[in-house]
């Protein structure tokens, strides 16, 4: 009986374990139509601003219909020559088609995003790709 407790108590640990450090369901990556976004603020040392961008784009992803995968980061500070770590942002998203790609351009929570943050950014840089086939 004591086994049967300590195993329980051992598989609720491991599965609290996993769900706190995000290990739910897996997203597939949608190969279609990568659409990569590079952002550069004006303030990027201001908690401020950070935080304002943070939320605007936060709450785009939390709204977008079109988007599959939807990707938040920073540089990861790997000093290489080939590498660019200037930005202050990095968004990556994925779509099944160019066609779903060019309904979010046009999508509510997409144009509220730019409208909000727009003022946070010196500069904005966007490589969209399809994949090779």
């Amino acid at each position: 009986m004591r086994s049967i407790k300590k195993t329980l108590i051992i598989i609720g640990i491991f599965l609290g374990t996993q769900l706190s450090f995000g290990q739910q369901e897996k997203v597939e990556f949608d190969k279609h139509f990568t659409h990569v976004v590079y952002f550069w603020l004006n303030n990027p040392d201001s908690p401020e601003d950070r935080e304002a961008f943070q939320t605007s784009l936060q709450k785009f992803m939390d709204n977008s219909k079109y988007a599959q995968t939807k990707f938040i980061g920073i540089p990861a500070e790997t000093p290489r020559e080939v590498v660019d770590n200037s930005y202050t942002y990095s968004l990556i998203l994925t779509f099944p088609s160019k066609e779903i790609q060019d309904k979010y351009q046009k999508e509510a929570a997409h144009l509220t995003f730019i409208e909000e943050s727009e003022d946070l950014w010196e500069k904005v840089q966007v490589y969209d790709s399809v994949m090779l086939e």
